[in-house]
């Protein structure tokens, strides 16, 4: 990736350490609500409260400086609301922001402000008594104005010239505090050893699902078929008047067979992807949920067929763990394209405090994703609200 153009380059840069300024403060505000949190007994329950907002805060964070640098974001797996390595990071994060992010931000405000200054001193100086620049030399004369001007211009260059470099180095900084440790080969061996393992308990679970399906249910219709059509066979030889109703049996048999192979056939591969895409899936469920539903729908290019079925019954999954759990009101759904990664999101405003051991079916979401080496994040606090997010690498 070519970097822009200089004159595009300095505004860019510009409003990223401006909004890294306020974003210290926010930082700074933070730490210090964690401090006294910590320190005043009577507001411990609220520290994590503030831990959540510093994750959320730290994730907004990873997104704008992965736009601003042009990268994909490399966000951690996992939802750490305790004490984890996450919840270290982002802390120290935090610390950063409030310390250098403030800092730098502030001198790119400097810049600009301090060319304003200077010129507007030097057109009204003489309207203005003991006035001196930003560097404190007096402006007395139409010579001193002229000095002031060129104060002005060196701000300007100083902005234009070091604003840039400074906040692609603060970006990157800041991008790797927030990133993830990389694994050792070690670590990241046992993680796929893990997720084939998982891959194949889920391809086994769906294996016998289906044949469970087609045991139960189409194989014993095609069986009624063949005994009525048997039935109908003798009634044909002793009495073909009576054989009518058995044919009509016979047929609503088969349809009811037909039926149950198309419930099997879409277990497998729902035909709506073929026919609609990811996007058109997804609102078809979104419409027949029993909770009103919206998707916030950004462009999709086609993915593979086995990505797209996966985030299929993700969303099919949690919009029913949603349903019979949350007690929600609302539920939205996200899916987007994110440099090559699926990113599928479910937010629902429900009671909140969603357990992936208690049968609520995250552990199937968790292991689906997993197969296609993708993470699952799940943010439920008591109260809510519940938000189940998977990254699925889309592949080429």
């Amino acid at each position: 990736m070519t970097d822009p153009a200089p004159d595009r380059q300095w505004p860019k840069a510009w409003r990223f350490l401006i909004v890294t300024a306020f974003k210290g403060l926010a930082a700074l505000g933070l730490l210090m609500g964690m401090i006294l949190c910590a320190a005043l007994i009577v507001t411990l329950p609220l520290l994590p409260r503030l831990i959540e907002i510093a994750h959320r805060f730290a994730t907004g964070e990873r997104d704008r400086t992965a736009r601003f640098l042009g990268t994909a974001t490399r966000r951690p797996p996992g939802n750490a609301v305790a004490i984890t390595p996450d919840t270290r990071r982002d802390l120290r994060w935090l610390v950063l922001q409030a310390g250098v992010g403030m800092v730098v931000g502030f001198v790119a405000a400097g810049t600009p402000l301090g060319a304003l200054q200077n010129v507007v001193i030097a057109a009204f100086w003489w309207t203005i008594p003991d006035v001196t620049t930003t560097l404190a030399m007096p402006v007395l004369s139409w010579g001193d104005a002229l000095l002031a001007l060129a104060t002005a211009a060196g701000y300007a260059l100083v902005g234009v010239l070091i604003v840039p470099p400074v906040a692609r180095w603060y970006a990157k900084l800041s991008a790797n505090w927030l990133a993830p440790p990389k694994k050792s080969l070690t670590e990241r061996l046992a993680e796929v050893t893990e997720t084939r393992a998982a891959a194949l308990e889920a391809h086994g679970t769906e294996l016998r699902r289906i044949e469970r399906n087609l045991h139960d249910g189409t194989q014993n219709r095609l069986v009624a078929v063949v005994m009525h059509l048997g039935m109908v066979e003798r009634a044909l030889a002793r009495d073909p008047a009576s054989a009518l109703p058995m044919v009509h049996t016979a047929q609503n048999a088969a349809t009811d067979a037909l039926a149950e192979l198309r419930e099997v056939v879409r277990g497998i591969y729902p035909p709506v992807l073929v026919d609609r895409g990811l996007s058109g899936a997804v609102a078809s469920l979104a419409g027949h949920c029993a909770i009103p539903c919206t998707v916030d729908e950004h462009p999709l290019p086609r993915m593979p067929a086995a990505v797209e079925a996966a985030a299929y019954f993700v969303v099919a999954e949690a919009l029913t763990n949603a349903v019979k759990h949350s007690g929600a009101e609302r539920i939205t759904v996200s899916l987007r394209d994110d440099s090559g990664v699926l990113v599928v999101e479910v937010t629902d405003d429900g009671l909140g405090g969603a357990d992936e051991a208690g049968g609520s079916g995250l552990v199937g979401i968790r292991r689906r994703v997993a197969a296609f080496d993708g993470t699952t994040t799940v943010v439920s606090p008591q109260g809510g609200p519940t938000v189940v997010r998977v990254d699925i690498p889309a592949g080429s």
